[in-house]
């Protein structure tokens, strides 16, 4: 089989014949993560297993691959190790997919054609993190951070405008 992982292949000798196929993939040749990424360095590798679960082509995708994501608390890179798995009905209309067993995630392959790399973006976007953020003690605490003049220095006095204001409900009008 060839290196071409952009190439279309057919989905159904990939299934019926029960192919594995390992892969290595720049980060840079997946277009769709690269606009998620602080970087594009780095490579995926892992494999894809193809066959049928109840007449449905599937696909069972393994990946490792480390991403330099934005904390968007802190909006520092960070690395963001990613080991991940999942299995994925091919389908090839919305039609095909309405009949797909529950529990099995869809991917269009337009066609019954699919690539491999198509397959492992896919996988890696939703394994990703909606909001990046650097693990507990590597950020600063919100409550640590300065923002555009806001906030108290250490050893400043914070101006807590509402704080005695329980205290003017007690009295009444």
């Amino acid at each position: 089989m060839s290196d071409d992982w952009s190439e279309l292949r057919d989905v159904d000798p990939l299934t019926d014949g029960r192919v594995r196929i390992d892969f290595a993939l720049a980060i840079a040749d997946l277009p769709r993560l690269r606009s998620q990424l602080a970087s594009a360095e780095g490579q995926v590798t892992g494999r894809v297993r193809f066959g049928r679960d109840r007449g449905v082509a599937v696909a069972d995708v393994e990946i490792s691959a480390r991403a330099e994501l934005i904390c968007q608390r802190c909006l520092a890179p960070f690395a963001c190790p990613v080991e991940c798995g999942g299995r994925v009905a091919m389908v090839a209309d919305a039609e095909e997919a309405d009949r797909v067993p529950e529990g099995l995630e869809t991917i269009l392959a337009p066609g019954h054609r699919i690539s491999v790399r198509d397959l492992v973006e896919e996988e890696l976007l939703l394994a990703l993190p909606i909001v990046p953020l650097h693990a507990g003690a590597s950020c600063p605490a919100p409550g640590q951070m300065r923002i555009a003049g806001r906030g108290a220095s250490p050893g400043e006095e914070r101006h807590r405008p509402f704080e005695r204001l329980d205290e003017l409900f007690k009295r009444g009008p």
